[in-house]
């Protein structure tokens, strides 16, 4: 099993927990386009919304891929680290029919947009484009999509990557540059304005983030480079300061490269939980606090999991404050795991890249 470090100022050893055993994550259903996303809409559990790469949204019906929701294949880019990445649905779905999608275009920037759906099925002409970013490499674009309890829409920006072929990350250090959108956390109140607000930076790539519905704090699983994969988290009382999340002068708790020196006055954020790239580990998957009722025991704890791994982990949403929160590793893999979603009633869900999708029960 992989090591797992817990991190303030300094890492300390985690503690590690047999396996739960009394939840996992089971398949629901397969036969999807290489899925990346998966959520509800608000006051509609039932429905199941997959966002496929190549730029479907299909909703899943008798355990696979149905009617198409949204269909942007003509304007979207997926290769490299690009693709259809997310969709958010406005919180007052059910009245005003706003939905959001995060995607990259023909030319590799990143857009996000916002769609109208009509009788249950999305306009593309109704496009209203909220973030245009520009993208220097193929890879690190962030693109996921939350809203928070007040209706503002975030964005996790990655730092635009770099190129292939040099062992440089960050190469033009846009992370800690406020003069950029990439590396950042950003929010808009996509009702009343398109002027993006900057919540965070010193992100690599903010792949998966999420808000506690019980609390309002902030989960954000922050893709690393050669050592170290990182969960931070920022309780609710916090958004409303700028934040400095550390990369690329941090890598997870150690410093990555000592040239890039921490700018601006953003309050330094240090990562809750680290992990090595031992194992075939190599990407953290954020995830979500569950909230719901079909698995009692799982109530209040933050999963969370590794790409290259499949392995998923969880503990108690709170036990971030203590030097040894225990980590409790889930009995199954989920091969290529790419995303958790979660829906209006609080379940949760998980996505692999291969095809399925998958529900905690």
């Amino acid at each position: 099993m992989k090591t797992l470090l817990v991190c303030a100022v300094a890492a300390a050893s985690l503690s590690l927990a047999a396996s739960a055993g009394a939840y996992d994550f089971v398949q629901i259903a397969s036969g999807f386009d290489q899925p990346v996303y998966v959520t509800t809409a608000p006051d509609d559990p039932a429905t199941l919304y997959v966002v496929e790469r190549a730029g479907d949204v299909r909703v899943l019906r008798n355990g696979g891929p149905a009617e198409t929701f949204l269909d942007l294949r003509s304007r979207v880019w997926s290769g490299g680290e690009g693709g259809m990445l997310s969709i958010a649905f406005h919180p007052r779905y059910a009245q005003n029919h706003r939905f959001y999608v995060d995607y990259t275009d023909l030319l590799h920037s990143t857009h996000v947009t916002e769609f109208r759906a009509v009788d249950g099925v999305a306009v593309p002409s109704s496009a209203r484009g909220l973030l245009v970013v520009t993208q220097p490499y193929l890879n690190h674009k962030g693109g996921d999509l939350q809203f928070d309890r007040l209706g503002r829409l975030y964005v996790g920006m990655g730092d635009g990557g770099s190129n292939p072929d040099s062992p440089v990350n960050d190469p033009d250090n846009r992370a800690q540059n406020s003069a950029t959108r990439l590396g950042k956390l950003l929010r808009v109140d996509p009702l009343a304005t398109t002027t993006w607000h900057m919540v965070g930076y010193g992100l690599r790539n903010p792949w998966r983030f999420s808000f506690d519905r019980a609390t309002g704090d902030l989960w954000l699983g922050d893709v690393g480079a050669g050592s170290f994969e990182e969960l931070d988290f920022l309780p609710s009382t916090k958004l409303g300061q700028l934040s400095n999340f550390g990369w690329s002068a941090f890598e997870g708790p150690a410093v990555y490269n000592p040239r890039v020196k921490l700018r601006g006055r953003g309050k330094r954020v240090f990562p809750v939980l680290s992990y090595t790239h031992d194992t075939a580990s190599c990407s953290i998957v954020g995830g979500y606090v569950y909230r719901g009722t079909q698995v009692s025991a799982a109530r209040g704890r933050y999963f969370f999991g590794d790409y290259c791994s499949g392995f998923v982990w969880s503990f108690k949403a709170g036990a971030q404050k203590r030097k040894t929160p225990i980590v409790r590793q889930t009995e199954g893999v989920i091969q290529d795991l790419v995303s958790f979603g979660q829906g209006a009633d609080n379940e949760l869900y998980a996505v692999s890249i291969d095809g399925a999708v998958y529900a905690l029960r």
